[in-house]
């Protein structure tokens, strides 16, 4: 117990209260956080809609969460991510709570569309805020330690909900209405704005780029111009695919098996309790690993782990898939957070955190659409092993994106490289950078190389985010996690 303690102390010291208090708003939320879970159960057991009208209504709530992101991101740099995430927050509870009372198809379809809008526009800037928060030595700690409360609450919420259900679904719509009011609360009344002042950019990569309008320095577009962040996050959008399956397609495949949502309810809860309980020793024993190395790995054990459900069909088995694939979300989720965080100009991490969310998003959209569709058309075993096809793709594609590069370019995800490495101007960094347009300019360019040639971060942590939730994930963006399915902070 004496090493448990020290690991837990060490997690959890040093950091500022603020952050504290966006991670129990970040709480409380996902304790009520029901609703996107049971969804697609809801719509076929409770309503008797078919699997592809589930996949359709999840795919609008991925659609609104698309729009949400980017719309998300620009508001919290230019408005604020107290204010974005307290209005965003506030919206969700009224668009949840309607949706509870929606009747007919197309009224709950539009509903669902609007609460994934609403759910989603405040991930950028809780994303955006730990990083303006949190010193970038501690940033991955805080990360894993926010995505370990959203597990926390998922497990829990999950377990409930479906003891809740039995009694009703309708109290699972307030119940998460209520739970989203009072994260807003927290957030209204204990988070500071922490969006940073109009300035002089902040780093030698977007200088060239600094005094444009909103003082970000870095736009929407320059973002999108960034070709090797674009790729990183296609990358993500397909292992986000892959996880929208473990809330949508999973539960109409566990209820075609004969399975109640109770016992959905227990083995998709093991998701976040598995989390909770190795979010720390796994944090610890994977301490200074390579971004790459850990991404991949993470990236493969999700995709073959929702492959194994192929073969499932007791809940045993659906539980030990979910395991398999849980420990993947553990490694791969707060890595690929910080990898984001890093990449991002100070005055732009909305903007970057809304891109990267909208992969989480855009997956939530088609994801569940394509997963229902094909559970009808071709069966459970050619949906799942897509998954572990579509995963091993993804790590590929990591592994390619973040390998170390020669030694004078230095590690890509390297302590204080990652702005360099990462931003629109990664192309100043190659081994014969174009010549300094004056004298000034050189010692940028050396002291860029000097900082990407640094050891990597330790403490990786191995779950968080997605997000890159992931999936999250959504990220989580989840995604992410959470992936889009865990939406909102």
């Amino acid at each position: 117990m004496g090493t448990v303690g020290r690991a837990v102390k060490e997690a959890v010291s040093g950091l500022p209260r603020e952050f504290w208090w966006l991670w129990t708003s970040t709480l409380v939320n996902r304790l009520g956080g029901f609703v996107v879970t049971f969804l697609a159960l809801y719509l076929t057991v409770e309503r008797g809609f078919s699997a592809s009208y589930a996949g359709l209504v999840a795919s609008l709530y991925g659609l609104g969460g698309s729009v949400a992101a980017v719309v998300g991101g620009v508001a919290a740099d230019r408005w604020g991510r107290r204010a974005t995430m307290t209005a965003a927050q506030m919206g969700t509870a009224v668009a949840t709570a309607a949706l509870g009372f929606a009747e007919h198809p197309a009224a709950i379809a539009a509903v669902a569309c609007l609460v994934g809008f609403t759910g989603n526009a405040s991930r950028p800037a809780v994303q955006a805020m730990i990083a303006d928060l949190v010193p970038a030595a501690d940033r991955v700690r805080a990360f894993s330690l926010n995505y370990w409360a959203i597990n926390i609450g998922f497990g829990v919420s999950a377990a409930v909900a479906g003891l809740v259900a039995a009694h009703g679904y309708l109290w699972l719509f307030l119940g998460d209405a209520l739970a989203t009011v009072l994260c807003a609360a927290v957030v209204f009344l204990k988070v500071p704005e922490t969006r940073p002042q109009d300035g002089p950019a902040d780093d030698p990569a977007v200088a060239g780029r600094a005094g444009k309008s909103g003082g970000a320095g870095v736009s929407l577009l320059d973002v999108l111009r960034d070709g090797r962040f674009v790729a990183l996050t296609g990358a993500t959008f397909l292992l986000a695919v892959v996880a929208q399956q473990g809330s949508t397609t999973l539960s109409v495949d566990m209820g075609a098996a004969g399975l109640s949502a109770s016992q959905y309810g227990l083995v998709i809860g093991l998701n976040g309790l598995l989390i909770v309980i190795l979010q720390i020793p796994v944090t610890r024993l994977l301490e200074g690993r390579g971004r790459a190395g850990l991404l991949v790995v993470g990236t493969l054990l999700m995709g073959w782990g929702f492959g194994l459900t192929a073969f499932a069909g007791s809940a045993g088995f659906y539980a030990l898939t979910v395991a398999v694939w849980t420990l993947g979300e553990v490694v791969h989720a707060p890595a690929m957070m910080s990898v984001v965080a890093e990449m991002s100009p100070a005055r732009a991490r909305g903007r970057y955190q809304g891109v990267h969310s909208l992969a989480w998003s855009a997956a939530a959209f088609l994801g569940p659409a394509v997963g229902g569709w094909g559970l009808d058309r071709w069966g459970g075993g050619t949906v799942w092993g897509a998954c572990a096809v579509i995963g091993t793709v993804a790590a590929a594609g990591y592994w390619l994106l973040l390998r170390e590069r020669p030694a004078s370019a230095g590690p890509p995800l390297a302590r204080g490289a990652a702005p360099a490495a990462g931003r629109p101007a990664a192309p100043v960094l190659p081994t014969a950078p174009p010549p300094a347009p004056s004298a000034p300019a050189a010692p940028k360019v050396s002291d860029a190389l000097e900082v990407a040639a640094a050891p990597a971060i330790p403490g990786v942590p191995a779950g968080v985010p997605a997000d890159g939730r992931g999936p999250g994930a959504d990220a989580d963006g989840a995604a992410a996690r959470p992936a889009a399915p865990r939406a909102g902070v």
